[in-house]
Formats: structure tokens, C-alpha cells, sequence
């Protein structure tokens, strides 16, 4: 790995474990590595508890629940350059759920989490479906390098005879 990733890593939950800075500068530095940046970046994670992840989630999204995982990215004032990617803001208790329910590992989906929100700091989107295809494709590639299978596969949950 040759970028190196700055985290500031906040906690403002409880909820336990969380991935240590070690972790999250792996998975930050992998995608800053995959996609070409070769210099120092700077950003802040946050883990919060379900209140605040929804408060913000309304605030900025106008959506009235808690998220996984929400995404600030940096915008410089024109003419100044920083090495600031932004942050992410991350609800263990959401993606604890979320891993349960789709038959995964809790680091695993960590790791999907930060890598997703990562992606969307350097301007990857989901919104078109072009653009959910590529992003996909670059999580996948991304997570198979750590290990990890293929988050999109349909969960336990989604093989279940309907009853």
C-alpha cells in the first residue's frame, strides 16, 4: 500500500467492538491505492449511536431513519488545496443489523461500509444505474482483495421459501 490514510476515528457510541484505526487506514488506504491517489488523505469516521445517524440522516437526505452509513466529502474553497477527503459518519447498530440479517460477518460489513463510504467521498455514486454497476464492480474487486466475498449476492434472508 503506498497512500497514506490520515483517520480520525470518533466514537459516540457504546455500541462494541468497532474496527480500530489500523483497520480503518487499511481499508481506506486500499481503495485510495486502487483508485490512484498516490498522496497523503485525510478524513474522519465517525461511529455514532441510531439517534444522531438519524437526525443527520433527515437533516441531509430528508429521510427519517437511521442509515449504515453517511457520506461528507470535503469541497476546498476555490483555489485551496487540501489533502481532506471528508467524513463518514457510521451506525454500528444499523450495520450490525444489517449483517445479521443478510448472513454476513460483522467485520466483513464493516469493511463494505467504510469502502462504500469511502468511494462516495472520491465522487462514486449509485444513483444511475451505470454508475451503481461501476461503483458495485469497484466494492466487489476492492473486497475480494481483503478476503471478502461478494456483498451484492442475495442474502440468507432472500433464499427463504416465502412462507
Amino acid at each position: 500500500m503506498n497512500t497514506t490514510a490520515l483517520i480520525d476515528r470518533q466514537i459516540a457510541t457504546a455500541f462494541t467492538p468497532l474496527p480500530d484505526e489500523d483497520q480503518l487506514t487499511r481499508w481506506v488506504g486500499l481503495v485510495l491505492d486502487t483508485v490512484g491517489i498516490e498522496d497523503e488523505r485525510e478524513l474522519t469516521l465517525r461511529f455514532v449511536d441510531d439517534d444522531e445517524m438519524r437526525d443527520l440522516n433527515a437533516t441531509y437526505r430528508g429521510k427519517d431513519k437511521s442509515t449504515n452509513v453517511l457520506s461528507f466529502p470535503f469541497e476546498a474553497p476555490a483555489g485551496i488545496e487540501l489533502p481532506l477527503l471528508g467524513d463518514l459518519v457510521l451506525s454500528p447498530h444499523v450495520i450490525d443489523r444489517e449483517a445479521r440479517e443478510q448472513g454476513k460477518t460483522l467485520q466483513d460489513h464493516f469493511t463494505h461500509m467504510v469502502i462504500h463510504g469511502t468511494l462516495h467521498l472520491l465522487g462514486y455514486d449509485h444513483i444511475e444505474d451505470a454508475e451503481a454497476e461501476e461503483m458495485e464492480a469497484m466494492e466487489r474487486r476492492l473486497l475480494s482483495e481483503l478476503g471478502i466475498s461478494d456483498p451484492y449476492l442475495p442474502s440468507k434472508e432472500d433464499e427463504r421459501p416465502p412462507e
